[in-house]
């Protein structure tokens, strides 16, 4: 049958598919608008599920904060390049993940991508995107932050790294700056723990041990071991939890100090792609293999 060129224009505006693509899903439906564009997602996610096997370990990191300010969250999205993770189509679908986190009560990913959105799940519009852009993509995490007074978040090196932290106390403009300048120095100084009580005696025992083994190494004298290792363990109390680190805009005060009356109550950093296998660059073998296809 013929197919009018408006008709085809029409379904491209709708889908963002292809000329040709467009052309031949009427073709399939009879020309139905609403078949064929419901053909092109089918074939959408047909060409997703081929790229699925590929490593994607960049991306970035989106955050975003409730209109009370009461509600912080950070999602993971993952693509193969760098590239890609600049596309403003792959910021939006990003931006539309954490607004969904903020208005769903979700545990897992798979509930997130279980959400519909104009009558099609979050999985079928990524799969879209992924067939759109020629990239693999994964929501890889997403964490929910909540307080009763307020939190805040904070995004390192354009969406590097994200943080997002849990505070009691008075929701004025100085806390609310505080709250930011705190969740900038967890970007930066990434600690392991908010506080030294929650260290737990297994870290305690394993590192005392190392550090004593270290001094008789050394050869310090036993008489005095005992003493350098209650300072030794300060030091990695300064190095290794929030509230005793020295500020990062101010290295005579403890973050402790700089909180005043606000409270921490918990904190989240993602770093993106940490333990994901990064992508072997070898571009010269990549077009090597498509010239062979």
């Amino acid at each position: 049958m013929s197919i009018s060129a408006k008709l085809v224009m029409e379904l491209r505006g709708k889908t963002d598919a292809g000329m040709m693509d467009c052309k031949k899903a009427l073709i399939a439906t009879n020309g139905d608008l609403e078949a064929a564009a419901n053909y092109l997602r089918e074939k959408g996610i047909s060409k997703a599920a081929k790229k699925a096997s590929r490593i994607a370990a960049e991306g970035l990191i989106f955050n975003a904060i409730s209109e009370d300010s009461k509600i912080a969250v950070l999602v993971e999205l993952n693509s193969e390049t760098d590239f890609v993770a600049k596309n403003d189509e792959f910021k939006s679908f990003g931006n539309l993940l954490t607004k969904i986190v903020i208005e769903n009560d979700l545990k897992t990913v798979e509930e997130l991508k279980a959400i519909e959105i104009d009558g099609f799940s979050i999985e079928i519009k990524l799969k879209e995107l992924i067939a759109k852009i020629g990239e693999n993509m994964n929501i890889r995490r997403f964490a929910k932050v909540t307080s009763d007074n307020f939190v805040s978040t904070y995004l390192h090196m354009g969406g590097k790294i994200g943080v997002a932290i849990q505070l009691e106390g008075d929701v004025t403009d100085d806390n609310k700056t505080k709250a930011k300048d705190i969740a900038m120095h967890i970007a930066a100084m990434s600690p392991d723990f908010l506080d030294k009580s929650e260290v737990t005696q297994e870290i305690l025992d394993k590192e005392r041990s190392i550090l004593k083994a270290q001094l008789i190494e050394q050869g310090k004298p036993e008489n005095i071991i005992d003493k350098i290792l209650i300072g030794k363990m300060n030091k990695f109390f300064e190095e290794n939890c929030l509230l005793q680190q020295k500020f990062v805009k101010d290295d005579k005060i403890t973050i402790e100090n700089y909180t005043g009356n606000m409270k921490i109550v918990s904190m989240i950093r993602f770093k993106l792609g940490e333990g994901l296998e990064k992508r072997n660059e070898d571009f010269a073998a990549e077009v090597a293999e498509q010239m062979k296809g």
